[in-house]
């Protein structure tokens, strides 16, 4: 692969900045800095278009897309438990509390093991990488050495990232081998997580440190209160989860007398950079809520159709200005792909609309005006989860890295068929959201820098 930085790449590119549709840059220029930012993107309609490539070409800095081949901006995945990639596609038959404390809690757990950790999170990265995520939102586990050893490999990796310390010190929710030792060590241990990641030689940028209550039930108002602080103080990103199921809904209104919603904003965890995974029974007031303080839903549509007993109302929430985002919610949901996240995000949402159970009559089985299309499952996967986590990533405008995928239909092992005859641009991207797979991910680059695929551009 090449590395484009200083570079300007011709071909045609995909991408979706707004909800309401996409966009086909065919045959453009896409000139990217250094730094590997997108520094200016120009149509063969555009004045000064030729002479622009006829520069580029005579500096040697020219780099032409195969034909038939075309760029998509890199996938944002807004929610991934990366201690859970080992049961990828196991203990799916069960409700979501028996799930932690029978085989979840248990796994993380062993994150006490460097070596452990650093297996699993070197295959987690790179395989996510090899499928198209280029931005990651990771819980990891509530030790300190393992969180940073995921830290160092999304760096070594050049994945941009953002890595949270799990805080649980519920001595009533959480095992006694798995919780912090102490309301004070967790808030520690975030801390401390803060200053690795700003002091890291080699970020330069690349990723963020998050504070990261795993949930209302695994945390006590200490923790919480403690956590909102110093969200206050540095500004950083926050990642819960939020009313997912009707258990952990039911928790916390039980707890509080108020959503899961309310309760986070009255300990200061609901911010511009909070991102809150799930999020199934939020209320009307909820919206409004997110939406004034500018918070964003990761929405996991594969994960609860397992453990959240209900579809995301995602139109809604949508309709009311709630900034949203997909996840694949490693390993709750059993795919790491983004694209099986799209196909799924547009599934559930036609179950929504026209509703599931036949017994019902059709007039009153669904939610009216619940379907999306692939468009905006598209817009969901990528500028609309950068836009969540407030990062200039999602879309191949001036101003923003360079994060792209190159889809190449033509591969050995092709599940995606595009015949130019008579497919259109929408053909085109619709036939690669439904019909591709990793096989067709030939080139993936993260602020220009190639970080891997099978061939070159």
């Amino acid at each position: 692969m090449t590395d484009l930085r200083g570079k300007t790449i011709a071909g045609s590119f995909f991408h979706a900045p707004e909800p309401d549709g996409f966009q086909f840059l065919e045959d453009a220029l896409v000139a990217i800095d250094a730094g590997g930012d997108i520094a200016a993107v120009m149509a063969p309609s555009d004045a000064g278009y030729a002479a622009a490539r006829e520069n580029a070409r005579n500096n040697g800095t020219l780099v032409e897309i195969p034909a038939g081949c075309f760029l998509l901006p890199g996938f944002v995945d807004l929610h991934i438990h990366a201690p859970q990639y080992p049961q990828l596609g196991k203990a799916l038959d069960v409700p979501l509390e028996d799930w932690l404390h029978r085989h979840t809690f248990p796994l993380e757990a062993r994150y006490a093991d460097a070596a452990f950790a650093r297996r699993n999170y070197e295959a987690l990265v790179g395989d996510l990488l090899a499928g198209g995520t280029t931005t990651a939102l990771y819980f990891a586990t509530l030790h300190t050495e393992a969180t940073r050893i995921l830290v160092d490999i999304c760096v070594e990796h050049g994945q941009r990232a953002l890595v949270g310390k799990v805080a649980m010190d519920s001595e009533a929710d959480c095992p006694p081998y798995y919780r912090d030792a102490s309301t004070e060590a967790g808030l520690a241990g975030t801390r401390a997580l803060i200053d690795y990641v700003a002091g890291h030689a080699a970020n330069h940028g690349l990723v963020h440190a998050v504070v990261t209550p795993r949930f209302i039930p695994s945390c006590t108002d200490a923790m919480l209160e403690g956590l909102g602080a110093i969200a206050g103080e540095c500004g950083c990103h926050v990642q819960t989860h939020c009313s997912e199921s009707d258990w952990a809904h039911g928790y916390g209104l039980a707890r509080y007398g108020v959503t899961d919603t309310e309760a986070l904003d009255r300990f200061g965890l609901l911010t511009r950079r909070t991102v809150l995974a799930h999020s199934n029974f939020i209320t009307n007031d909820d919206m409004d809520r997110i939406a004034a303080r500018g918070a964003a839903v990761a929405h996991c549509p594969l994960s609860n159709a397992y453990f959240a007993n209900s579809i995301f109302p995602l139109r809604a929430a949508l309709q009311k200005g709630v900034r949203v985002g997909l996840g694949t919610d490693i390993s709750g949901g059993p795919s790491a792909s983004m694209i099986e996240a799209q196909r799924m995000a547009i599934a559930a949402s036609r179950m929504l609309e026209t509703g599931v159970d036949p017994a019902l009559p059709a007039a009153s089985r669904g939610r009216p005006g619940s379907r999306i299309d692939f468009a905006l499952a598209f817009h969901l996967a990528t500028a609309g989860g950068g836009a969540a986590l407030d990062l200039p990533v999602g879309s191949f405008r001036p101003g923003f890295h360079f994060d792209a995928i190159l889809i190449n239909p033509n591969v050995a092992g092709s599940t995606l068929r595009i015949d130019e005859h008579t497919d259109t641009s929408a053909d085109m991207l619709e036939k690669t959201i439904y019909t591709a797979s990793k096989s067709n991910i030939s080139s993936v680059w993260v602020g220009g820098r190639p970080v891997t695929g099978r061939s070159s551009a």
